[in-house]
C-alpha cells in the first residue's frame, strides 16, 4: 500500500519568486473619434457652406461694401407679411385637424381593435404613394364640377366657402391628407413605447371619464410624439408649392418663387430668409414640446 503524504509548498522557492503576478484585463482600445468628427464636419460644410456663399452674395455689393438693402426691400415687398400670416395659418390648421383625426383612431384601434391596425396604416401610407400632381388634379376638377351641377342645392355656397383667398380650406384638406404619412408614423412610435391599456384600465378604475383619461393621462405621455407630428407638418405645409400654386392660391412658397425672378439678391435673400423662418419655428417647436416633457415628470413628482 503506497503511502499517502501531505503535499507541502516549497518555502524557499515561494520566498525567492515571491507570489505569482496577476493578470490585469487590457483595457478595450478606444475606436478613434477622427472619422466621426470628420463626416460631421465634411455634413456641416455641405450645408453650410452655400447658405454663409449665398448671405454674402446678398450683403456684399462690388464697389458699395456692406449692404442690407436686399433684406430691408424684402421685408417691405408687397405681399410678405399676408403669404407669411397665410402660411403660418395653414399650417396650424393642419396640424389640429391632423391630430383631431389621427389621435382618436389610433388610441381607438389600439385599444378596442388591434386587427385593424394594418388597414388604418395602407390608409395613412397612401398620400406617399399618389403623386401630389396626381391629387391636386383631382381637387381641381371636382372644384370644378361641384359649382356646375350642384348650382341650385346648399352645397354651392361650400365649394365657394373652401375656395376662399384669404383661408383656402380646400389647401388645408389637401396638406392633411400630404401630412398623414408623418403624424401616423411619430403617434403610432409613441404608443408603442406607452403601455395604454393598462393606463387607461387604471384611470377607468379610479372613476375616470373617456375625456379625462384621454386629455389626462394618454395625451401627456404622447407628448414628444405630438411634437413631433407638429415638427413635421409644419415644414411640410412651409415648403410646399405645388398644390398651391396650381390651386390658384399664394401662400409663402408659392410668393418666394414670384418674387424671386425680380432681383438676383432679391432672390437669393428671400431664399435664405425662408430658410431662417423656417428653422427658427422648428427650433421653437421643438424646444416646446421638450420643455413639456420635462415638465411633465416635475409634476407627477409634485
Amino acid at each position: 500500500m503506497a503511502a499517502m503524504t501531505r503535499t507541502v509548498p516549497d518555502s524557499a522557492a515561494f520566498e525567492a519568486h515571491g507570489p505569482a503576478p496577476r493578470t490585469r484585463p487590457r483595457p478595450p482600445r478606444r475606436r478613434p473619434r477622427v472619422w466621426r468628427g470628420l463626416v460631421l464636419t465634411l455634413a456641416g460644410a455641405y450645408f453650410l457652406v452655400p447658405v454663409v456663399a449665398s448671405f454674402v452674395f446678398t450683403v456684399h455689393v462690388p464697389g458699395q461694401g456692406v449692404s442690407f438693402d436686399a433684406y430691408t426691400e424684402l421685408l417691405a415687398a408687397d405681399g410678405f407679411t399676408g403669404s407669411l400670416l397665410l402660411s403660418l395659418s395653414l399650417a396650424a390648421a393642419t396640424i389640429v385637424l391632423s391630430l383631431l383625426l389621427a389621435v382618436p383612431a389610433l388610441i381607438a384601434v389600439r385599444l378596442g381593435s388591434p386587427r385593424l391596425r394594418p388597414v388604418i396604416e395602407v390608409v395613412c401610407m397612401l398620400p406617399l404613394v399618389v403623386p401630389p400632381i396626381a391629387l391636386v388634379t383631382g381637387i381641381s376638377t371636382v372644384l370644378r364640377w361641384g359649382p356646375e351641377h350642384l348650382s341650385r342645392t346648399p352645397l354651392y355656397q361650400t365649394f365657394i366657402v373652401v375656395q376662399n383667398e384669404s383661408f383656402p380650406v380646400v389647401l388645408v384638406l389637401a396638406y392633411t391628407v400630404l401630412a398623414l404619412p408623418f403624424v401616423y408614423r411619430s403617434l403610432d412610435a409613441g404608443l408603442r413605447a406607452v403601455d395604454v391599456p393598462t393606463l387607461v384600465e387604471a384611470a377607468r378604475s379610479c372613476g375616470a371619464s373617456w375625456t379625462y383619461t384621454v386629455v389626462r393621462v394618454l395625451l401627456p405621455n404622447l407628448r414628444s410624439s405630438i411634437a413631433s407630428a407638429a415638427f413635421l407638418t409644419l415644414a411640410l405645409v412651409l415648403g410646399e408649392f405645388t398644390i398651391a400654386s396650381l390651386l390658384g392660391f399664394q401662400p409663402f412658397a408659392v410668393w418666394i418663387v414670384s418674387i424671386s425672378g425680380a432681383q438676383a439678391r432679391m432672390s437669393v435673400a428671400v431664399s435664405i430668409l425662408s430658410l431662417v423662418i423656417t428653422w427658427a419655428l422648428l427650433l421653437v417647436l421643438s424646444r416646446t414640446g421638450t420643455a413639456a416633457s420635462d415638465a411633465a415628470p416635475s409634476r407627477k413628482e409634485s
